[in-house]
Formats: structure tokens, C-alpha cells, sequence
């Protein structure tokens, strides 16, 4: 009988990321106005946001900025032991920065990076989301009204990263966080050109696209969850009213099967909104890996993935 590797399960899910951006002021605007998130606080030159469905006060920490980018990524673990495990595992790799009191809404924090430069934190104490009262849902079950306003996202869904190089710094996930790869893509020449890791059942949360300017630690996109097609179809018209750039979509990802649709936020960030996919229930489940022939086929329905998927993100670089 194969030996059967456990997962560790010390992750619990992406809790929240900080966006930069330089015009600070029509990020927010696109945030609240276009994608219909609630503003929960300022501080410094920070603006907290969340989505309708986030049981957490935040999933967003949008941060003036020089440049557009990722700030940082926090993950929470499952209890303050997972914590404690994960931050003594990080810190034997030599990619640990250290512990931090906190931020807004959640307490201590290891950080670190991961090996292509991208900064990220744990923590598991953390602030629940109580509504005010006009925000106050009947629903018991579900943290907060449903506005209706804009795209009217539920919540922070994945972030993709550009990395220079894919497999080593998908691989520290694996090996230091317990995370699992749902799906890959190898070219020809055997390097891997995407990773999509998962912790739990949903098959992806934090994903590594190789970086075509051979940069370090910039990203690909930000993701917000809608509850239907439909909603995709809504938030490409909401764009077009606004002035929204939209890259690409309404379509189908083959990988993932996430139907999708992205577009630049004022700050020049890639921000998709995204529904379907699919869960992860077989605890032994097999990667699965797409060749460089089957990905050159398009996304799910042979829509042509546009070019400049492959070629921008934040920072903007010259190639």
C-alpha cells in the first residue's frame, strides 16, 4: 500500500490582503461605489473594506501608495496552536521576519515572504463582524445586509501572485504552511508556469503565475466573489457605464472553471469577479496538471486568453 501523506491543517483560509495604490481616493471610490463594499475604517493612509458576506470586520486593506501592488497577504491559521506550529516551521526556513502585535481588526502576527519577495503574515485572533443596526441582516446566519449596491461582491475569493520562478515558491507553501496544489500547469520544458494551493476544500485560494519580465514579488490579481453568472454579466455593464477598463471576459476558466470577468481599478491593479468552481472533498485528491498544448486551447469554451494577461501586472515593469 503507497504511503499516504497527511496534510497538515494548520491553515484555515486567505483572510485578507493590502492593495496599494496611488490614487487613493478613486480606488475607494471604485472599492464602495462600483464593487459595492462597505467601508469599516480608516487609519494613517489606510482604508479598511469589506465585502457583504465576510464574517471578519475586513477582507481589504487598500494603502496609498507610491506604485500599485500587493502589500501584504494575511492567512489565518485554526487555533493559536496552528499559529504557534506555522511560525516555528517558517522560522527554520530562513524566510521569517518576526512576530508583530497586529493591525485593525486582529492580533499578533508572524511575518514573513515567501522566495519571491511577497509579504505575508498569520494570525488567528481576530475581530467578528458585528452590523450596525441598518445593516443588521434577519438572516442570523449570514454577518450583514445585503445592500445591493454596485457589483455587490460577497467576499475576498483568491489572489494570484507573479513570481519569477513558480515551483519553489509554491513548494514553501506546501512545505511550510500544509498547503495543497489542485491544479498546475508544466510547459515543455518542464517549468512550472501556474500553482493553485488550497487549505481546506475550496480549491483555491492563493495562486503563483510564472512572471514574464522575470520580476520578483508583484502581483497578478486581486478576486471578489458574486453569487451568480448573472451577477458577472451586471458588474461588465456596471464597468461600462462607469468608464471601467475591462480586460477580459464575461467567460469560463478551464482551470477552475470559475466564470470570470476582470478589469483595471483606478489604482492600475487587475481585479476580477468571479462565481462557480468547484470544492475539494477526497482528502487524497491528485493534482492535476495541464501541458503547455492544452492551455494554448483557451479558456473553458476556447475563448482565447487575452495577451496581456500573460505580460501585465503591479508594479508596472518594463519588460
Amino acid at each position: 500500500m503507497d504511503t499516504f501523506n497527511e496534510q497538515v491543517r494548520d491553515i484555515a483560509h486567505l483572510g485578507h490582503v493590502e492593495l496599494l495604490t496611488p490614487k487613493p481616493n478613486e480606488s475607494v471610490a471604485f472599492f464602495t461605489n462600483i464593487l459595492g463594499m462597505q467601508e469599516v475604517a480608516r487609519e494613517g493612509q489606510s482604508v479598511f473594506l469589506r465585502g457583504f458576506g465576510n464574517y471578519e470586520s475586513y477582507c481589504m486593506k487598500l494603502t496609498e501608495s507610491k506604485e500599485p501592488g500587493i502589500g501584504h497577504t494575511a492567512i489565518r491559521t485554526t487555533s493559536p496552536q496552528a499559529l504557534e506550529r506555522r511560525a516555528a516551521a517558517i522560522d527554520k526556513s530562513g524566510y521569517g521576519i518576526g512576530w508583530s502585535e497586529g493591525d485593525f481588526g486582529h492580533g499578533k502576527s508572524y511575518q514573513f515572504r515567501d522566495p519571491d519577495g511577497h509579504a505575508m503574515e498569520l494570525y488567528f485572533e481576530t475581530e467578528k463582524y458585528k452590523a450596525p443596526e441598518h445593516l443588521r441582516p434577519i438572516l442570523k446566519n449570514q454577518p450583514q445586509k445585503y445592500t445591493g449596491k454596485g457589483v455587490g461582491v460577497r467576499q475576498l475569493d483568491h489572489i494570484n501572485y507573479l513570481a519569477q520562478k513558480v515551483e519553489p515558491t509554491s513548494k514553501f507553501l506546501q512545505d511550510h504552511l500544509g498547503m495543497k496544489v489542485s491544479e498546475q500547469i508544466v510547459l515543455d520544458s518542464g517549468e512550472h508556469a501556474g500553482s493553485w494551493l488550497y487549505s481546506g476544500q475550496k480549491s483555491y485560494e492563493l495562486v503563483y503565475t510564472v512572471d514574464s519580465t522575470n520580476s520578483r514579488g508583484r502581483l497578478h490579481h486581486l478576486a471578489f466573489l458574486v453569487d451568480t453568472r448573472e451577477e458577472i454579466l451586471r458588474a461588465a455593464d456596471i464597468y461600462i457605464d462607469n468608464d471601467i477598463y475591462i480586460e477580459g471576459g464575461p467567460a469560463k476558466h478551464a482551470i477552475q472553471q470559475t466564470f470570470f470577468l476582470y478589469c483595471y481599478e483606478p489604482g492600475g491593479n487587475r481585479i476580477e469577479v468571479c462565481t462557480g468552481g468547484y470544492f475539494i472533498y477526497a482528502p487524497d485528491a491528485e493534482t492535476i496538471t495541464w501541458s503547455q498544448a492544452e492551455r494554448a486551447r483557451g479558456q473553458a469554451w476556447l475563448t482565447p486568453t487575452i495577451s496581456t494577461f500573460h505580460t501585465y501586472g503591479t508594479p508596472v515593469v518594463d519588460k
